[in-house]
C-alpha cells in the first residue's frame, strides 16, 4: 500500500472518530443539565479528534500535491 493510500485510510478513520465524538457531545449536550460535568470532558475529546483529523487531512493534501 502506498504513502497516499494508507494517509487515506487514516483520514477515513479519524473522520469516523471525530463524527463519533461530534455526536456524543452532541447528545450529552441534549441531555443538560444532566451529567453536566461531563461537558468539558467530552468537549476536549471532540476538540482533539477534530485536531488530529485537520492534520491528517493536510498531510494528505501534500501528499496528493508532491505527485
Amino acid at each position: 500500500m502506498s504513502n497516499l493510500e494508507e494517509q487515506l485510510a487514516k483520514v477515513r478513520k479519524l473522520q469516523s472518530r471525530a463524527t463519533t465524538a461530534k455526536m456524543e457531545l452532541y447528545y450529552l449536550a441534549e441531555g443538560l443539565p444532566i451529567n453536566w460535568t461531563k461537558v468539558k470532558t467530552a468537549g476536549r475529546k471532540t476538540f482533539n479528534a477534530f485536531a488530529e483529523l485537520e492534520a491528517a487531512k493536510e498531510e494528505l493534501a501534500t501528499l496528493e500535491n508532491s505527485q
